[in-house]
């Protein structure tokens, strides 16, 4: 089988894709600017709208092209050029375009829904219309808009030096193990080496030998965070934001009052995660428990798949769904659209892209693992979810958020975990197996998840204050977390209060990764209820991801059915995990 993305199906040839994005630098973003200072004419307004629609699916399919060509092998110059040729492409149409916002507000709410009104074609831009009016008192003048445009390529330029620290420069290391094998330890197999190793000692080399490339760029780590802050703290303070959380929720229309709920019920309950690490401890027979020990297994399984087992388990636990739902798995796991195993250079981790006319493509590290099986069903989930938005959107409702993103995945991994538990007589050590899954699905994705929301929430408020950001106040308030949530001194382990230069998310994307746990939360909740057979509950969850990005996130999913405002939900989750480990220490007792 092929397990290589087809990128000719999105540009059958490199000549291809050079002709359109000459056309887009050339011809679409000078032509685009022509329209400043004309949007009050309806015509032109008209043929505006028009055209936004066009460049939106090229720059798509010029910008999918290119990253992903990229991530393929980030070792490989000639595709970093490509990708910044897109990248300054953009900019150059995110200035061209400066003078749209301000614009559309000075005509006003009433005109533009009077225009709507009239010309029902463009009614794929009411969100948007809405979403630029609601947040009109953080939009800027006309010549202030063209002044912060200038400035937005140095926003993504800690992720950018992250990228090129953390992935292109990076070299695995081969070390030796107490019994004399060597092994070659990198961001894609570390964790795996730890779960099959037996002794502490050579957990800890393993550990050790891949933290110790941060700790020797520790002092840069630092000063790529406290530019990305800074960069954060520029857009708070020239739009007037309260906070720099703030200005990443509220164009969502997300109260910060959600991630500061979730906050306080994770970390005030924290008792079922610290039973959990205690029977851990117990079951492994460890002085005491690291943290990178959670990787090992609890019962011991040396079951491995091939990638075509894994699909095909994927495939069957999800034969109890509507058809329309399984077909679209297949379709989004069809050769080409998957690439799967790593590589020299190859983006780290797992994700799916597509959405806005591009067909969904997956990015795997397959390593034939249960959790491998695990992260091809979540992927396939949000790939799926792109599907449905795309065969029920139109291109300008169909880029949902990141709030709802984790829904569609994580809803597949749980269909998946209950499938496993429920094939067959199981025995002993394939239930306490999977109970661990189970809960470690918990630790990481809620727990673990939160701890770093709360840690970008706690950081940016230092900013805030003009506190100073160097890689000690990183590590330290770090070090602060993992005694609140786990109960255990970090600092015992070499280099582990560095974990915040090995988590990408908090360079390339602020304030993202707590929307892991309220994804999570959601999912669960849903989830639970087509498993009871609740009327409409499966219409209900398939209707969230039919929605695209056709409303704000926090309505999206109060609408299929759980309330994110409220406390209730994460408390959900604390009975959840409390239920599991309970489960779990009768399993290992018997």
């Amino acid at each position: 089988m092929n397990a290589s993305w087809d990128l000719t199906r999105i540009y059958a040839s490199e000549a291809e894709f050079e002709k359109d994005l000459a056309h887009f630098v050339n011809d679409i973003i000078p032509a685009v600017a022509t329209y400043e200072g004309k949007l009050s004419d309806e015509e032109t307004l008209k043929a505006y709208l028009k055209g936004e629609r066009e460049l939106t699916e090229l720059l798509t399919r010029l910008y999918s092209y290119a990253h992903m060509s990229s991530d393929l092998d980030k070792k490989d110059t000639a595709r970093l050029e490509r990708l910044s040729k897109v990248e300054l492409a953009y900019q150059k149409l995110i200035e061209a375009v400066s003078f749209e916002e301000p614009e559309l507000l000075s005509l006003g709410k009433e005109k533009l829904d009077d225009f709507l009104a009239r010309n029902p074609e463009f009614s794929d831009y009411s969100f948007s219309f809405e979403k630029l009016f609601r947040g009109q008192k953080y939009v800027l003048g006309l010549n202030e808009e063209k002044l912060l445009s200038s400035y937005v390529p140095l926003l993504g330029e800690g992720g950018d030096l992250y990228s090129a620290l953390s992935v292109g420069d990076y070299v695995p290391e081969t070390i030796k193990l107490s019994d004399g094998k060597e092994v070659t330890v990198s961001l894609n197999n570390w964790t795996s080496l730890i779960g099959k190793t037996e002794k502490a000692e050579d957990r800890k080399a393993i550990f050790e030998s891949l933290y110790k490339y941060f700790d020797a760029r520790k002092s840069a780590y630092g000063e790529i965070y406290n530019a990305t802050l800074r960069g954060e703290l520029a857009v708070m303070k020239s739009r007037g934001y309260a906070s720099i959380a703030e200005s990443h929720l509220y164009g969502k229309a997300i109260p910060v009052s959600v991630l500061t709920n979730l906050i306080e019920v994770a970390s005030s309950n924290t008792a079922p995660l610290k039973k959990y690490y205690e029977l851990r401890r117990k079951a492994l027979g460890l002085e005491k428990h690291r943290s990178y020990d959670r990787f090992l297994e609890l019962a011991k399984s040396d079951e491995t798949f091939t990638y075509e087992e894994a699909r095909n388990l994927f495939y069957d636990s999800l034969k109890s769904l509507p058809e329309d739902y399984q077909a679209k798995a297949r379709e989004v796991t069809k050769e080409g659209y998957v690439d799967v195993y790593p590589g020299s250079g190859k983006r780290t981790g797992a994700y799916s892209t597509g959405g806005e006319g591009v067909h969904p493509f997956i990015l795997l590290n397959f390593n034939g693992e249960l959790d491998d099986v695990f992260t091809l069903a979540h992927e396939a989930g949000h790939s799926i979810h792109t599907l449905y938005s795309m065969e029920s959107q139109p291109i300008l409702k169909q880029g949902y958020t990141i709030f709802v993103a984790e829904i569609a995945s994580t809803f597949n991994e749980h269909n998946l975990l209950d499938y496993l538990l429920e094939k067959g007589q199981l025995t002993k050590k394939t239930r306490i197996a999977l109970l661990q899954k189970a809960i470690d699905e918990i630790c990481a994705t809620f727990y673990r998840q939160t701890l770093f929301g709360q840690y970008e929430y706690e950081i940016a408020k230092l900013a805030e204050e003009g506190k100073p950001i160097n890689y000690q106040v990183l590590s330290d308030k770090m070090t602060e977390l993992y005694e609140k949530y786990y109960g255990i001194d970090i600092r015992e382990e070499k280099y582990k209060p560095l974990v915040w230069a090995y988590i990408p998310h908090l360079f390339y994307t602020p304030f993202y990764v707590y929307q892991y746990a309220t994804s999570f939360t959601a999912s669960m909740l849903l989830y639970e209820n087509v498993k009871e057979g609740k009327p409409g509950a499966f219409e209900n969850h398939v209707n969230l991801l039919r929605s695209g990005g056709s409303d704000y996130p926090v309505e999206q999913v109060k609408k299929a059915g759980v309330d994110l405002t409220t406390k209730e939900p994460f408390l959900a989750v604390i009975k959840r995990m409390e239920y599991l480990v309970d489960e779990l220490e009768k399993a290992l007792n018997e």
